[in-house]
């Protein structure tokens, strides 16, 4: 038999089950985005410094394929393989069991959630992102091999890449589905349990060898994991208060919230009915209701005669109904909404006396493809114009939060004075967190003119800590200054220039002004060290050299293509785990779509095709996101939003297919150099902190322009034995 037979003979999955090529690239397919999904969802569930870093995880997942792709072409037996994969996997599940991460940065520029509660972390646990990285891509690699394999396998390249998408959608349905009825982890791993029972040998030894590990793993998920509630966003976690006068919240790790008796709650949460009197506001929206305390204060305070509440976490919601004290959610006078805010008030034709944004501060991502959380879109100056037109004409907004820096205070209270025409008028707390509240609208106005004195600009009258003799429920947070806080007030900022404001095109309420700060830097940095050290040292230099840069910018120009298009529908369908789910899975429909008429008709990367495309990026660019926000009918609003976002989503595929469809024997080669550009342009997605995501339509037409001049001439090659031999690479091995 000859050397290259000899190749051919050798199995991507050893002995498995299932015979077919195809149908094992189908369930490889399956198990990589399943297990991609698993890895967003539960690993920073557990270790919190990765709640806002979940993108990375999807970074080493492209790396990890796409480098084991390429090392199938290697003459060297390596330790990665299908059976390890389980072993890398419970590898992760120990370290992450024992080991508990706290996160600390440092910068005053940009905030996050709980960073830093215990105001210091231990210097080891800089290594946290790095190894988390690192051993993502090694398990992806275990799943990058077999799958190189079978690229080589099943011809034409069209009808491997067809498998591999519709796989990809089948993993994305099954996961949903765990979501959808909130299973826990130790039930998401059992789904491995299953896809890689079918992959494994025939021998019990290997089926041992492959499964009892993942079996390890999923008792590991239960037992970290069995005392908490899983929702689509977070792992929940209830426990009695110290004074046992209720129940503590936390989520991912870190204390969230406290469903107490209204009365022993913090004082800014009284702070609109102590200013206009109870009984003032008979019609009242509260976004982020979380688990009732605004509601339930409200009602006992406020006396509002209905409240719209609005949640963008069902559990939360459920268990505020369930577990806090005073029931608010169960009041007549109380209708619960599990929307995204900026949705709700956008679909809402309803006018409101008084608006609250009551403390929405998410400890995690819209989604993995993107940097933003899931209140960017609710602090913006369109967002708080959209509020002000739900008014009623002697309305009010309010807002309070900790927000932890007086920059962000004086930020939101700028953003405010754009939407309303005139300085909010606001009230600082000392303490923990420094919280703040930030009251506009036409109520405002009739307030000042009534009591004269709180028209006076603010300023801070006292220290920030607490002094004798003072109220109970303030003494953890005295109040520090108060009046009205117009944009060129520094409010107690050390930096005199004012906050650059957040936008729908640079929703970034959390970063002062347009930079990429450090901790993102370094953590970059850390991707590329790690990415060229896979390639350099797990890719042969056969495969190196055969990398293709036509294919490498159409990956990094789709990843951000796809960042851009999942930030649009996030802004006008709402920032919800449903949206971006279904948004995700219409991108992969349209993926197959293109390889269907790929196909059937003789596409291929033209002149015509890729004039088309830039095209269409130039009018997504020239549109601005929210042009079509003011389309009273939503049917046609929707439906244009729609076709202008996902036409150069179509017609990137179309070019991609057609591509795709002419590599003949070095498909495995141009999909890994595929794999490696969507890592890319995933790194290159942070640029957006920098520009906004409107700016990131630049870099893709640039990418697209640069693959459009290193494609190779189209054609079709003959398939002969010959060639298939030579296509199929070294399998995987057997460690």
């Amino acid at each position: 038999m000859s050397a290259a037979r000899a190749v051919v003979a050798r199995p991507a999955w050893p002995g498995a089950f299932v015979k077919r090529p195809d149908v094992q690239l189908f369930m490889t397919s399956f198990l990589g985005l399943y297990a991609e999904l698993l890895c967003i969802r539960w690993m920073p569930a557990h270790v919190r410094f990765l709640s806002y870093f979940t993108n990375f995880i999807l970074l080493a997942s492209f790396l990890g394929l796409g480098v084991g792709i390429l090392s199938v072409r290697s003459s060297r037996r390596l330790p990665l393989g299908p059976k390890t994969f389980s072993l890398v996997f419970l590898f992760a599940a120990i370290l992450i069991a024992l080991t508990r991460f706290e996160l600390k940065i440092g910068s005053a520029g940009v905030l996050y959630y709980g960073a830093g509660e215990s105001g210091s972390a231990p210097p080891e646990n800089a290594l946290v992102l790095p190894a988390a990285f690192l051993l993502v891509s090694l398990l992806f690699v275990c799943i990058g091999r077999p799958l190189g394999v079978l690229l080589g396998q099943v011809t034409p390249p069209l009808r491997a890449y067809g498998m591999d998408i519709v796989g990809s959608l089948a993993g994305i349905a099954a996961f949903f589905a765990l979501s959808w009825f909130e299973q826990p982890p130790a039930v998401w791993f059992f789904g491995l349990v299953v896809i890689v029972l079918l992959l494994s040998g025939p021998r019990w030894l290997d089926r041992v060898v492959m499964i009892a590990p993942l079996l390890l793993a999923a008792a590991i998920a239960w037992s970290i994991g069995n005392p908490y509630w899983w929702s689509p966003y977070y792992k929940i976690g209830l426990t009695p208060t110290d004074d046992g006068y209720g129940w503590a919240l936390n989520v991912n790790e870190s204390g969230h919230q406290a469903m107490l008796p209204s009365d022993r709650k913090e004082p800014f949460y009284r702070s609109p009915y102590e200013l206009f009197g109870s009984g003032q506001f008979q019609h009242v929206l509260i976004i982020g209701a979380g688990s009732g305390s605004d509601t339930a204060i409200g009602l006992k305070y406020g006396d509002v005669k209905h409240i719209d509440a609005v949640e963008i976490d069902p559990v939360i919601a459920r268990l505020g109904a369930q577990f806090h004290p005073e029931q608010p959610f169960s009041d007549p006078r109380v209708t619960v909404h599990i929307d995204d805010g900026r949705s709700f008030i956008r679909k809402s034709t309803d006018k409101y006396d008084l608006i609250i944004f009551a403390l929405p501060d998410s400890l995690t991502l819209t989604s993995q493809f993107s940097s933003l959380r899931l209140e960017s879109f609710l602090f913006t100056e369109q967002s708080f114009q959209e509020a002000r037109d739900h008014l009623t004409p002697d309305g009010a907004v309010v807002l309070y939060n900790y927000y932890r820096e007086d920059w962000l205070l004086r930020k939101l209270a700028g953003m405010l004075q754009t939407a309303f025409d005139q300085p909010p008028y606001a009230i600082s707390y000392g303490g923990w967190g420094r919280a703040g509240v930030l009251v506009a609208g036409p109520r405002l106005q009739t307030l000042l003119t009534q009591r004269p004195e709180l028209a006076q600009p603010y300023q801070e009258v006292r220290a920030p800590t607490p002094q004798v003799n003072e109220d109970p429920n303030a003494i953890l947070l005295p109040q520090v200054g108060s009046g009205v806080l117009a944009r060129d007030n520094p409010a107690g900022d050390v930096d005199p220039s004012p906050p650059t404001p957040a936008t729908d095109e640079w929703p970034l309420m959390y970063l002062r002004n347009p930079a990429l700060p450090g901790v993102y830097i370094a953590g970059l940095a850390m991707v590329g060290v790690i990415a060229l050290g896979m390639i350099f040292g797990l890719a042969p230099a056969s495969a190196r050299k055969g990398f293709s840069g036509h294919m490498f910018f159409l990956g990094a120009a789709f990843s951000l293509l796809e960042t851009r298009s999942l930030v649009t529908f996030s802004l006008l369908f709402g920032s919800t785990w449903l949206v971006n789910s279904l948004v995700f899975f219409a991108i992969l429909c349209s993926v197959l779509l293109a390889v269907f008429l790929s196909a059937r008709f003789p596409v291929r990367p033209s002149r015509p095709l890729y004039g088309a495309l830039l095209a269409a990026l130039v009018l997504v660019y020239v549109v601005p996101q929210d042009a079509f926000l003011s389309i009273g009918m939503l049917p046609l609003r929707y439906g244009l939003a729609s076709v202008v976002a996902f036409l150069p989503v179509f017609l990137a595929n179309l070019v991609f297919a057609g591509s795709f469809k002419g590599t003949g024997p070095r498909a495995d080669v141009a999909f890994a150099s595929n794999l490696i550009g969507i890592m890319v342009g995933g790194m290159l997605e942070y640029t957006s902190l920098l520009i906004g995501y409107r700016h990131l339509l630049l870099i893709v037409i640039a990418f697209y322009v640069l693959s459009a001049l290193l494609v190779r001439p189209w054609r079709q090659p003959e398939t002969t034995e010959e060639e298939v031999e030579r296509r199929m690479p070294v399998a995987v091995a057997e460690p």
